[in-house]
């Protein structure tokens, strides 16, 4: 698989290349699981029409189609080490396809809200995605391919936005089949990824021990701080909590029942942890198998930044033209949906960016002040402007925000490479938790005010990636190469036999 040149366009039509057939495979699954986590959005005024639902049980099923991805990412990311991604993505299709029949077929409002509260686990194809597709390519390549992958992964949601709506009025008669044709096809296909794709070729090298349920830190200053990055994965869902009651939908004993189990499972996390790296710590961990927990922290804040924004901004753009421009509803979609179509460019551009610039963690830092920037911009857009103006720089923002999470995920895999899913876990979580938080606090503040918070955001993960954000070792190298003497070498970095796979 090594090839002198860097991965370029040209290359994604090589169909007979090992790893651009499991890119191309992978990114399908991805997208698949993205157009049924959002077959609901495009269809709910027809779903409002049959059901006979109101605004509020709307809102409430939107806020459950993202209450568990974040914890569920986190889980996600620990399995796929231990399983390895084929496994895991597959078991997600076929799984998934499930509260996706039970949605499309409910006949209560209780089945609908339970089928999407589980639904939202489909939102870890993204973790698995990743993780398959760093195995396949060498580190100078992998945030293009990553950047492809996601991109068109996350094209998934544009197409359903689209496509649904078509096939529930002029093809089927009903949104029901049209959300259960969806869960379909990602079955289908589930079981066909299972049979046509492997691990990768370092996935043996990169497997992460048998034992190891938690992430593995190497300084007791670092397990504190994966104790308290890991307490948003499942302490989010409080705020989840908080609304459900706040709105009605919760009585107050059962809001202190919810708030009294999350608690357990935040302890439960942080014992683990601790439990696991514990003896680790007391022995020592060698230097050749240390890494930095604090450029995890700074990866996570990066893509609650980026992803956390995109997956905000989503939810209320249609709305906001068709508001401040008069719009119909049809075009309005249509310029919101143009946020989500730049992932496929954009997200591969932050990667192809970031392979070519002089530093990965320099290009993020870019992305990032474009971020905070963009969304400055838009926190101006007045009725006043000319529409040309105003889709301009809105897409002048989806260019930073999703090429933010294709740099972010260059770095991912280069963190510590036989803990590749663990990482993309506890990253792709907080891009989960970015969008509860950020959406909650649109429920309190003005359209313009929400653009604001969400360049604030960009602005203070720039001033942290400044301080405790590294350049990772061998990020440009080509291969892993193995010496004479029985030794790897990573970009002139020695490391011992067998342990390779490990950085």
């Amino acid at each position: 698989m090594a090839h002198r040149e860097r991965m370029g366009w040209a290359d994604l039509f090589r169909f007979g290349r090992q790893d651009i057939a499991a890119l191309h495979k992978t990114w399908f699954a991805y997208f698949l699981t993205f157009v049924v986590w959002f077959n609901m959005a495009p269809l709910a005024t027809t779903i409002v029409e049959s059901s006979g639902l109101s605004a509020a049980q709307l809102k409430l099923l939107a806020l459950c189609n993202v209450a568990l991805t974040s914890p569920s990412r986190f889980v996600i990311g620990m399995l796929t080490d231990r399983f390895g991604p084929r496994r895991i993505f597959s078991g997600i299709m076929v799984a998934m396809s499930l509260p996706c029949f039970v949605f499309a077929f409910s006949d209560s409002y209780t089945q609908m809200l339970a089928s999407r509260l589980i639904l939202s686990m489909v939102g870890t194809g993204f973790v698995v995605g990743m993780h398959m597709t760093s195995l396949w390519f060498k580190p100078r390549d992998i945030g293009f391919a990553q950047g492809v992958e996601a991109g068109l992964g996350n094209w998934g949601a544009s197409i359903a936005a689209i496509l649904l709506p078509v096939a529930a009025l002029n093809v089927s008669g009903s949104w029901r089949y049209a959300a259960a044709a969806s869960g379909l096809v990602m079955l289908l296909y589930g079981l066909y990824y299972r049979a046509a794709i492997t691990d990768g070729p370092a996935f043996a090298a990169c497997r992460a021990p048998v034992r190891n349920s938690a992430i593995e830190v190497c300084t007791w200053r670092d397990m504190i701080s994966a104790i308290l990055w890991t307490i948003p994965v499942t302490g989010v869902l409080g705020v989840v909590v908080w609304k459900l009651s706040a709105s009605g939908f919760l009585s107050a004993g059962a809001a202190l029942a919810a708030y009294a189990v999350i608690a357990a499972v935040v302890f439960f996390h942080a014992l683990r942890i601790f439990r696991f790296n514990y003896p680790l710590l007391k022995k020592g961990v060698p230097d050749a198998d240390r890494y930095r927990f604090a450029d995890v922290g700074a990866l996570c804040l990066c893509y609650g930044a980026s992803f956390g924004a995109e997956l905000g901004v989503i939810s209320m753009l249609p709305q906001f033209f068709e508001k401040n421009f008069s719009l119909t509803p049809q075009l309005a979609g249509l310029v919101g949906a143009s946020f989500a179509f730049m992932n496929f460019f954009s997200r591969a551009f932050g990667g192809y960016i970031s392979e070519r610039s002089p530093s990965k963690r320099g290009a993020v830092l870019v992305f990032l002040a474009g971020i905070a920037v963009s969304f400055g911009l838009m926190g101006l857009i007045e009725p006043s402007w000319p529409l040309w103006l105003a889709v301009g720089v809105t897409i002048l923002c989806a260019l930073f925000v999703t090429g933010a999470c294709g740099a972010t995920y260059t770095i991912v895999p280069l963190v510590k490479r036989r803990m590749t899913g663990h990482i993309t876990g506890y990253v792709g979580a907080f891009g989960g938790i970015g969008a509860v938080l950020y959406l909650t606090a649109y429920t309190f503040v003005s359209d313009s005010q929400f653009f604001h918070i969400m360049g604030a955001g960009a602005l203070f993960t720039f001033v942290f990636c400044v301080f405790f954000l590294r350049e990772p070792s061998g990020a440009f190298s080509q291969e892993y190469q193995i010496t004479g003497g029985g030794k790897a070498v990573l970009k002139g970095r020695t490391l011992a036999r067998g342990n390779w796979g490990r950085q």
